[in-house]
């Protein structure tokens, strides 16, 4: 098996561990999101971990679930509080932490446990700030700005869009983290390349498909917006006496 060279592993990780933190940074965007997500995966992360022997990750893992559910009883929609960049960042490091962890135990894990693809299983747990930081970060880019200016290009801002609530967004993206941890876990005997590959190419798809409903809602929007203004318009002039409309 090849593997890279020590220096390379180190600047990636460092990469990774930047991308996983501002991630979770960039997914606050909407009451409780970030946090039920962060929940999701230290969660599934702790388990894990305490089933192969990993307690002290174990007990991080959960340690820290235990503070985001304590938070989100005053997060969640409607927020009473709200995390702010230092806790986002804060829970975004820890993740990338647990999940690198993982990765590396994974696939040497003892009997039963031990799990193909762990990879590609580690990006399923982490996808929706991922793959919506890793594309959000591309579509600026090509469009030649900077990844960090601000838009409304994010998954929330879509389905916001769309005119879900704040709790149905949560709701909504925490059960495709799900979904796709779950797609992840049953193809996993595929590899790592073509199981990240079915990845991509989901979230890739569902994306689109907000994205294009989105934009269909918006010009709806915008012709009865121009219908109405026609309606009055012409209740305006039905008012105005005839020999003023003469003149």
């Amino acid at each position: 098996m090849y593997e890279i060279p020590h220096f390379a592993g180190m600047v990636f990780t460092m990469f990774t561990i930047i991308v996983i933190t501002n991630s979770f940074n960039l997914i606050d965007g909407v009451d409780g999101l970030a946090g039920s997500l962060g929940v999701l995966t230290t969660l599934v992360l702790g388990t894990y971990f305490y089933f192969i022997g990993e307690i002290a990750f174990g007990v991080m893992a959960f340690s820290l679930a235990g503070a985001i559910f304590s938070f989100l009883i005053y997060n969640f929609s409607p927020a009473k509080i709200f995390m702010g960049d230092t806790g986002s960042l804060l829970l975004g490091l820890v993740n990338s932490v647990l999940v690198i962890k993982f990765i590396n135990v994974a696939g040497n894990a003892p009997g039963s446990f031990a799990l193909e693809a762990a990879p590609a299983i580690g990006f399923a747990v982490l996808i929706i700030p991922l793959f919506d930081t890793l594309r959000v970060f591309g579509l600026r880019i090509l469009d030649r700005r900077s990844p960090f200016s601000p838009d409304r290009n994010h998954v929330h801002h879509f389905l916001l869009d769309l005119g879900f609530s704040h709790k149905k967004i949560t709701l909504t993206c925490v059960a495709a983290n799900i979904g796709f941890i779950a797609l992840a876990y049953f193809t996993r005997h595929l590899g790592t390349t073509v199981v990240i590959g079915i990845l991509l190419a989901t979230a890739g798809s569902m994306i689109g498909i907000v994205y294009y409903l989105r934009n269909r809602s918006r010009a709806h929007y915008v012709e009865h917006k121009k219908e109405q203004g026609i309606i009055k318009r012409h209740k305006v002039l039905s008012l105005v006496p005839e020999s003023v409309e003469a003149e």
